[in-house]
């Protein structure tokens, strides 16, 4: 039981995938963070309209499969509608995710995965 606890602790990091303005304000209040070289990878992604699904699906994996140092990823709500099968199935304690509202997108939490299966788990 000791090991996964050890793996665990250097999980430091904040990770973002979300629109610009969710983003922008995240690192403003200090999250950012890129990797050393010769890799670089960055805690974060922008999406926008033009934002394929498979990038928003290779960052997720990413930073919840890859990095090591990520603790909780934070997702706009919207966006994970736009992976919502890779966000339902993903189950695994750490890092944590969380689905957070936008500025043009208001917080629904009859989609909210987490929410879903609380309410499963109490019988509602």
């Amino acid at each position: 039981m000791a090991a996964p606890t050890a793996s665990n602790k250097d999980r430091q990091f904040l990770a973002v995938i979300g629109d610009e303005d969710s983003v922008t304000g995240l690192l403003l209040a200090g999250i950012g963070h890129v990797t050393q070289p010769p890799d670089s990878q960055k805690n974060f992604l922008v999406v926008d309209q033009k934002t394929e699904t498979a990038a928003i699906e290779a960052a997720f994996d990413n930073f919840t499969e890859e990095r090591k140092d990520i603790a909780i990823v934070l997702i706009n709500q919207h966006v994970a509608e736009r992976i919502r099968h890779r966000v339902d199935t993903y189950t695994a304690a750490f890092p944590a995710l969380l689905e957070i509202p936008s500025k043009d997108h208001p917080y629904d939490p009859e989609k909210d995965s987490v929410l879903r299966r609380v309410r499963r788990l109490f019988g509602e």
